[in-house]
């Protein structure tokens, strides 16, 4: 298990949405923040906006809206599959109807 980082430590937005796999790939996470379906903090944000742990990642998809906190940021790119999940908490996942989107 790979040690926790230092305290202030960030990492690029899309990069831990692809690191969390909160998005399949870093193009997919980059195209989302573009379209402004990604906030930080309630504040729309850039692929390049800086995540640290504490911050709060609102997600918007086709028919859901995903709320996490970050717990941790890792310190590679790459992470397995099963430290991805230590990464986050769902702190809401709201199914939009057709009136909302």
């Amino acid at each position: 298990m790979p040690l926790p980082p230092a305290p202030g430590f960030s990492m690029r937005l899309d990069l831990f949405l692809k690191a969390s796999r909160l998005c399949s790939r870093r193009t997919v996470a980059q195209k989302f923040c573009e379209a402004g379906r990604v906030s930080v903090n309630g504040s729309t944000a850039k692929s390049s906006h800086a995540v640290k742990a504490g911050d709060e990642i609102l997600i918007r998809r086709q028919h859901q809206l995903t709320t996490v906190r970050v717990l941790s940021v890792p310190t590679a790119r790459q992470t397995s599959r099963r430290d991805a999940g230590t990464l986050y908490e769902v702190l809401n996942e709201e199914a939009l109807d057709e009136d909302n989107l």
